[in-house]
């Protein structure tokens, strides 16, 4: 008969390698994580020398969970010789670079990841009472052999897609900011330049290249939907949104509401870190002492449609708050519009056994479950509509794969906080009015 692991994972980024690295030391569990790629590298087309991460160290794999775990940030600079530099160095945040290769470091202690493995299908064995995880072993690329894994529960962290906005699609011209790096060189070659997208990444890039516009003679222009360029907000007090009682709070509220709040909170998530703001205004005055800047930043500009031709894109687009038209002809478009939340078709053979919202969607619990039983198909970062803005936080990783831990194992291996937050979310149960007080009111007021 063969092995039914405890778990399986099928995706292996940050979230995954996260609950991997929980999940090795427990005694008694047994299970693997697979991933199709043949090693991990977090987001390689974006690995500019000066991008830190939006969190601090203490967000690496395990220190939230277990401060005390082999696998922690500061562990590995102090295995690396490097805890003494970053000691000096001051600055919480790592460098992108940096925490990807933290990240490498820890799958070489790690037993239970797998590589070069393409899931194709999870079925459900009535008989058996265990997922049925058919892989693919690639070798560059190609299928060179078939097997099926079985588990008790499966976790879902393949990650999201790049989303592509309006008619666009990959070409000479046309690229995604995921891939940025691989085409840059060929993207300076350009007469113009055009940058879509308002967030972090698009912010990156537009900086980096702002610093070689003189020496290419490009023209560079940044164009967002987004009222302004919106710095992320980081005050403690709002810092507190990313707790434990906001995450339930968030999933109690009817469907409806949790939807409209996500669009209002985007800032929350979404927004440029405010020294790289600051950086891009500096590095344009200092420009401009030298010789005119050939670059425009134009907010309230929704792409609406691309049109390519021989020689060049013509971007149509709508500014909202004037509500008109224009358009902009350029020779490289990058498109920095973040990622879409992409389903995974290998969970198609088990739809039935998956709950869904009226709009399609997998109704994730408060568990991270999505299955009808509650305790056997786990998600990592497709829960923003159901827990918030929190969902791709690498913050709160630790604290998603506690209640993870807990459920695969039956045992709260590492303690998952309750409160944290000095603010309340929702109204105090002394403040709160007996419900028939309620109903009078609304009667008197009608």
């Amino acid at each position: 008969m063969s092995t039914i692991y405890d778990y399986i994972g099928i995706g292996l980024g940050p979230f995954n390698l996260s609950l991997a690295c929980l999940l090795q030391p427990l005694p008694n569990t047994r299970g693997v994580f697979l991933d199709q790629r043949s090693e991990f590298n977090w987001h390689p087309g974006l690995m500019l020398d000066d991008a830190h991460l939006q969190t601090p160290f203490m967000s690496d794999l395990v220190t939230l969970a277990d401060p005390t775990h082999p696998l922690s940030f500061l562990n590995y600079a102090k295995q690396q010789g490097k805890l003494y530099s970053f000691y000096i160095r001051e600055d919480f945040f790592l460098l992108r670079k940096e925490y990807n290769q933290y990240c490498r470091w820890a799958i070489e202690q790690l037993d239970n990841v797998a590589f070069n493995q393409r899931v194709s299908e999870v079925h459900y064995s009535e008989q058996e009472q265990c997922y049925l995880v058919h892989c693919e072993q690639l070798e560059q690329g190609n299928v060179t052999a078939h097997s099926v894994l079985k588990a008790k529960k499966i976790i879902v962290g393949t990650g999201p897609a790049p989303h592509w906005p309006a008619n666009a699609q990959a070409s000479e011209r046309c690229s995604h900011a995921s891939g940025y790096l691989y085409r840059k060189q060929h993207i300076q070659q350009a007469k113009r330049i055009t940058l879509v997208g308002g967030g972090q990444s698009a912010a990156e890039i537009y900086y980096d290249l702002l610093q070689d516009i003189h020496q290419y003679g490009y023209e560079l222009h940044w164009l967002t939907r987004s009222p302004r360029f919106f710095p992320l907000e980081y005050s403690k007090l709002t810092l507190e949104m990313t707790s434990p009682e906001y995450v339930d709070y968030f999933h109690a509220l009817p469907a409806e509401q949790r939807d409209q709040l996500i669009q209002q909170q985007k800032n929350l998530y979404k927004g440029i870190n405010q020294s790289l703001i600051n950086d891009i205004f500096d590095l344009l005055y200092r420009l401009r002492l030298e010789a005119p800047v050939n670059t425009r930043l134009l907010t309230h500009s929704r792409l609406e449609q691309v049109f390519e031709s021989a020689d060049q894109l013509r971007l149509r687009c709508q500014h909202t708050e004037l509500n008109q038209s224009f358009e902009v002809a350029t020779d490289q478009l990058i498109l920095a519009t973040g990622y879409a939340r992409q389903w995974p078709e290998f969970l198609q053979p088990v739809h039935a056994r998956i709950c869904w919202d009226q709009q399609g969607r997998p109704d994730v619990q408060r568990n991270y479950s999505i299955d009808v039983q509650g305790n056997e198909i786990f998600v990592q970062n497709l829960e923003l509509n159901t827990h918030g803005f929190v969902t791709p936080d690498l913050g709160m990783a630790c604290y998603r794969n506690s209640w993870l831990v807990r459920a695969i194992t039956g045992v709260e291996h590492y303690p998952i906080e309750q409160r944290i937050a000095f603010q309340d979310f929702t109204i105090p149960s002394d403040w709160q009015l007996p419900a028939h007080n309620n109903a009078a009111e609304k009667e008197c007021s009608a």
